[in-house]
């Protein structure tokens, strides 16, 4: 299971990057506005875990994947990022990439 800190520390890089508040977060969230900052502070500090779906509106609201989130290893959060940049054929263009150069993934 994820540490809920590794999730606390990227959401808090992400929404710092957004440029938003906790409470605007929380908002664009659709969290609601009496508790939107609460809940974002609780879930920066570690104190809560939001479920999957709200990960998936904060995850929106900040212009991340969900999953980057979840990523222990920065490299791979990077690359997360970056992957939200992509359009379909430079996705295309990088797994196919990837593919060729690790043939063992395609043999599995």
């Amino acid at each position: 299971m994820i540490s809920s800190t590794v999730f606390a520390q990227r959401l808090k890089q992400a929404r710092l990057r957004a440029g938003l508040t906790q409470m605007q977060l929380g908002v664009v969230a659709r969290i609601d506005e009496y508790s939107a900052s609460a809940r974002v502070n609780q879930y920066e500090r570690g104190k809560h875990w939001p479920d999957f779906g709200t990960a998936e509106r904060l995850a929106e609201a900040t212009n991340v994947p969900a999953p980057y989130f979840y990523a222990r290893d920065e490299t791979l959060a990077d690359l997360l990022l970056i992957w939200r940049q992509l359009d379909q054929v430079d996705r295309d263009a990088l797994v196919s990439l990837a593919r060729s150069r690790f043939k063992s993934l395609d043999e599995g």
